[in-house]
């Protein structure tokens, strides 16, 4: 992938900063027709990219709500959908959850896009999610997926109930309770209308009801969320973690990866290089690479760690790390790259399948990354095609 431009650096920090309390949505447009071979999504003029077999609810909703977790509040936006001619206001929380702040309003006719109805038909009442009026607590959506460009790789597992009830600006960890959006059209019963523009055109499947672990980046979104616990031998590190923590929360990645990299450095000399809590900081960095638009370093870091990891005789940390490499080699978009990276990947996540644990409980997600190396190989092949045409 190639790396973000110096312009693109500054308008994804610009970005950033402007999902601050009190500030005007976001602007969200999708253009027809989206994903990799054209058209496009941008998300506060950051472009946004839609992956082989994602979709742009997805995307979008995904990209969302990882704003409003670095930011540790909730952030508003307003989708124009240029598919289908609606502008859709929204307001997506940190939790994952999310609710409509006025109703869809057709600014134009539908753009002719293939699999897209001109006219979006209304969706049936789902008999366990009624719609409710915007001051109500909050409408689940869709199951996300993680971002950059990233497909789904795990589920976010759910926390108890009283967090959704967490007063506007507070940060609270992902629940991944994930459904399908209220009903289209208001009525006595439903003042809440739905939203149309991006809930009929990329329907969702039904969430797994079964509750799975946090892992991945996930794992360390929710660490990032809670309070730092001292541990013995390392309680000087309890205040520095706490302001890297604090500055991921306010979207300000870039200072946090300056301190991130000086603490890691300093607790790897004190305490030595895999020292369980220098490990969580190298997770950590990783996880704030990821957010900088980085997925290369927190490819490498992710997968070196899976690999300290495995040699501690630790499982389920060891799977963990592969779910956060999957989920920055995803955000990889070159696809001789790509077939690098995903080359050592799959080596030593077939390992840990192996060696038994949750990895060996979850082939799904393997077969799904050696499913994505077949399209890279054919990606890969056409580039070299069209670049040399007389390559036998």
């Amino acid at each position: 992938m190639s790396r973000l431009s110096r312009e693109q650096k500054r308008e994804s920090k610009r970005q950033r900063s402007a999902v601050g309390p009190g500030t005007g949505p976001l602007e969200v447009w999708v253009t027809a027709p989206a994903g990799e071979s054209g058209g496009g999504v941008t998300v506060g003029g950051v472009p946004v990219v839609v992956v082989t077999g994602e979709t742009v609810q997805a995307a979008v909703l995904n990209h969302l709500h990882r704003l409003a977790l670095a930011a540790g509040h909730s952030v508003l936006a307003t989708i124009h959908d240029e598919r289908i001619g609606f502008v859709v206001p929204l307001e997506v929380y940190g939790d994952g959850s999310s609710r409509y702040t006025g109703e869809p309003v057709r600014v134009g006719p539908p753009a002719e896009v293939p699999g897209v109805p001109a006219t979006p038909p209304a969706m049936p009442t789902p008999p366990a999610m009624p719609a409710a009026p915007p001051a109500a607590p909050r409408v689940p959506v869709a199951e996300p997926q993680p971002l950059p460009g990233a497909a789904a790789t795990h589920v976010l597992r759910a926390l108890p109930e009283p967090t959704r009830d967490a007063a506007p600006g507070v940060a609270v960890a992902p629940t991944g309770e994930f459904g399908p959006p209220p009903p289209v059209g208001p009525t006595p019963e439903r003042p809440a209308p739905a939203m149309e523009a991006m809930s009929v055109m990329d329907p969702e499947p039904e969430p797994d009801p079964k509750p799975t672990p946090a892992r991945g980046f996930d794992a360390v979104a929710e660490s990032v969320l809670a309070p730092v616990q001292e541990t013995e031998g390392a309680a000087f590190l309890v205040e520095p973690v706490a302001r890297i923590n604090e500055a991921v929360k306010m979207g300000r990645i870039e200072e946090a990866t300056g301190m991130a990299e000086r603490v890691g450095a300093d607790a790897s000399r004190s305490l030595g290089p895999e020292h369980p809590e220098v490990l969580r900081l190298r997770e950590l960095s990783s996880y704030i690479a990821y957010l900088a638009g980085d997925p290369l370093r927190a490819f490498h870091l992710s997968l070196d760690l899976a690999r300290v990891r495995r040699r501690h005789q630790d499982p389920e940390a060891a799977y963990g790390n592969v779910q956060s490499a999957a989920a920055a080699w995803r955000a990889v978009r070159d696809p001789v790259q790509g077939l690098n990276l995903g080359q050592d990947l799959i080596t030593l996540w077939t390992e840990l399948v192996a060696d038994g644990g949750p990895a060996a409980d979850d082939l799904e997600q393997l077969e799904s990354a050696r499913t994505r190396m077949t399209r890279l190989t054919e990606r890969a092949r056409a580039r070299s095609l069209a670049d040399n045409p007389y390559t036998p």
